[in-house]
């Protein structure tokens, strides 16, 4: 419980708390997410200065629950608060809990709290981790006789008077319990979540773009790499929507085609690798005529070319016509930034591009092959989202229709069929007129198209910069820059 320091001469100079030093994860290693960590230090304030709280007949947060998609950084953020305060961590995953004979779990719960109370009482506090923690929090079930929900329901329970029990004699356990899940809040008991247990939440949720630039510079400072080669910002752009993980995922793979292909330091070429390596699979070997390659080539740069002239706020990352994972090839474009909503206008580009392949192969050979399903289903989707959901339909009719064609079976009377079949009309309307746009796009981008697709069959794929020269040479029309447009 003390530390103290000897001279050479035996007496004592320093007589007081031990000092322990950090080890693991700290506060400095939990990139971005500043708001999710002031909370988070909130609470470890509390659990370090429990004396103070008590005198003034406060309780500390006996349950914290960590929401938020995988990867997001919930056991991490965990880890840093027990290393920020000094005290012990325990951690769990809920599918320890989780046994078919009867009083297995319940016990192991008891076990658990166990630990934690002799390590609170010697060391001051201490943190129970329990990771995926819908194994054990989901609601109660039904016994059918197995025994089955019998067990989960025992060992709920037990979870349960475990909380209620942290302050037993008038005396208050330091202990805090903190659940992370990446499953929604309503699939939780509600005995779980209410005051006095897993009552204070903490939402983490994908990083935004400042946020990416910082794990960005975090993950590359631990490796050699090409500074004036890599753009932190570009790519922080074109990974939109994905999480510290899948981050931390692609400059490790990066990392080890750099030692693959025999360098000392990790530049553009290994990055772009890596990022289509994890999203589009290994290159495979297809054997395919030049007929076919062609019209591949074509297809592709036809999502290219009506990417790049409707969508306001995409940019053309790679194009490739080497196969992956089931594809023929690739067209693949990346967000200018973070977007939350979008306006008719927005969505209409997305289908564009998304029938941008078509477009190409009815404009280049007056006809199409069974290589647009997947193209013709994105922009299907995203057609009759504007007719059915947010009333963007010509016809100007107002309401989410789709919810009450959703609750067809309940109510058959909620959705005529004569509306069903002016909805669906008003859906192809937009298909056709996305289609029209297309094809008066690239006769005026013949030059551009033809000379796109020959480079691409002679080089294979074509990065950013090689399309933006290209663009900047023979394009017709004046382009559209969404970065020059902020500014």
């Amino acid at each position: 419980k003390y530390g103290k320091a000897i001279d050479r001469t035996g007496n004592i100079t320093y007589k007081g708390p031990a000092v322990t030093s950090k080890r693991g994860i700290s506060w400095d290693d939990v990139i971005g997410m500043d708001e999710v960590k002031e909370e988070a230090l909130e609470i470890a304030s509390l659990i370090k200065d429990h004396v103070l709280l008590q005198a003034v007949g406060g309780q500390i947060i006996r349950g914290l629950l960590l929401l938020g998609p995988p990867g997001c950084g919930k056991t991490y953020l965990a880890s840093a608060m027990a290393n920020e305060i000094g005290v012990p961590f325990i951690s769990r995953s809920g599918s320890e809990f989780v046994e078919k004979y009867v009083g297995v779990g319940a016990s192991r719960v008891r076990q658990l709290f166990r630990e934690a109370r002799e390590k609170a009482l010697a060391k001051g506090g201490c943190i129970i981790f329990i990771d995926e923690f819908d194994a054990l929090g989901s609601k109660r079930k039904q016994d059918t006789g197995s025994g089955g929900g019998r067990e989960y329901n025992q060992t709920l329970n037990q979870l349960l008077v475990e909380l209620d029990g942290l302050k037993e004699k008038d005396q208050q356990y330091n202990i805090v319990v903190i659940g992370a899940t990446n499953m929604k809040e309503k699939t939780l008991d509600a005995a779980v979540l209410r005051p006095g247990r897993f009552d204070r939440k903490i939402y983490l949720e994908r990083p935004l773009l400042e946020d990416r630039k910082k794990l960005f510079k975090y993950y590359l400072s631990k490796v050699s790499y090409k500074e004036k080669e890599i753009d932190i910002n570009k790519f922080a752009k074109m990974t939109s929507g994905q999480t510290p993980a899948d981050i931390a995922n692609l400059i490790r793979e990066a990392a080890l085609l750099t030692v693959r292909n025999k360098k000392k330091e990790i530049g553009l070429e290994e990055i772009e690798a890596a990022r289509e390596r994890i999203a589009l699979g290994l290159r495979k070997r297809y054997t395919q005529t030049k007929e076919d390659l062609r019209k591949v080539a074509y297809h592709e740069i036809g999502h290219v070319i009506t990417n790049y002239f409707f969508a306001k706020r995409s940019f053309p990352f790679k194009v490739s016509i080497i196969g992956r994972r089931g594809s023929l090839g690739v067209a693949w474009w990346a967000p200018e930034g973070d977007t939350f909503n979008g306006d008719a206008e927005e969505l209409k580009a997305r289908i564009k591009g998304s029938l941008g392949g078509y477009s190409a192969e009815i404009f280049k050979f007056g006809k199409h092959d069974t290589g647009i399903s997947s193209d013709f289903e994105h922009a299907m989707r995203a057609a009759h989202a504007m007719v059915w959901r947010y009333g963007m339909g010509k016809s100007g009719f107002i309401g989410d229709f789709y919810s009450l064609y959703a609750d067809f079976y309940r109510n058959q009377n909620l959705l005529s069929e004569q509306m069903k079949s002016k909805l669906d009309f008003e859906v192809q309307e937009i298909l056709a007129e996305c289609a029209k746009d297309n094809m008066e796009l690239l006769k005026s981008e013949k030059i551009l198209f033809e000379h796109l697709t020959e480079e691409l069959l002679k080089k294979r794929e074509l990065n950013y910069q090689e399309l933006e020269d290209i663009f900047k040479k023979f394009a017709h029309r004046k382009l559209h820059k969404p970065s020059e447009e902020k500014e």
